[in-house]
């Protein structure tokens, strides 16, 4: 199996990464480890607007690729976006090697409400997938269930599942290299096929 590896992106809670190293395997059968490197986002701060170019840490994340990663997902809790846009969740190299979430806006403080542990976890894997599922070129997809649907507000995240519907279980499938992949009946139990080597 393929390599996963987490890296921290400035300050983030060691509980969160934990989480997903744990959370992502049973989804994305991967192995998946947590970098002991961390990566400054400073350099990528654009002070007119007291954010984080997304766009700029993937590029500086190259240099965390080796002979032994399938992929690199960068983990932030700074506020993300790429100029056209006013915030994004994360972004992700389209068939490449390295993509970034952050925490930042998944956070219900972030919107004047309690803290929800719980929920954050969940919105963190979901956004992680999604953007993972990028790096295997898989486009947004129609159907808001499914792990590659468009999200532009946090609300969005929440109506995904972790799994992909049919029509992109088969590009995964497709993408990785697969002749076929039994698809569960349940929608919410269809995990991305396993990236072999």
């Amino acid at each position: 199996m393929k390599l996963l590896q987490l890296l921290p992106v400035g300050h983030i809670e060691d509980r969160l990464l934990r989480d997903l190293e744990q959370a992502i395997p049973r989804c994305l059968k991967v192995n998946c480890e947590i970098l002991p490197a961390l990566l400054d986002p400073e350099p990528t701060l654009h002070p007119e607007r007291q954010q984080y170019h997304s766009s700029q840490i993937l590029h500086r994340m190259q240099s965390f690729v080796t002979e032994q990663t399938w992929r690199v997902l960068g983990v932030a809790d700074v506020d993300l976006y790429i100029p056209i846009l006013k915030y994004v969740f994360g972004e992700a190299q389209m068939g490449g090697p390295c993509a970034i979430v952050s925490s930042h806006r998944l956070r219900q403080e972030s919107y004047g409400l309690d803290r929800d542990d719980d929920l954050l976890g969940q919105r963190l894997l979901k956004e992680s997938l999604h953007e993972l599922g990028h790096t295997l070129n898989l486009p947004h997809c129609e159907d808001y269930r499914c792990i590659m649907a468009s999200a532009h507000a946090v609300e969005w995240i929440d109506l995904r599942e972790p799994g992909l519907c049919e029509g992109c279980m088969k590009k995964a499938v497709l993408a990785i290299g697969l002749e076929r992949y039994p698809i569960s009946a349940s929608y919410c139990s269809r995990p991305v096929p396993r990236v072999e080597k």
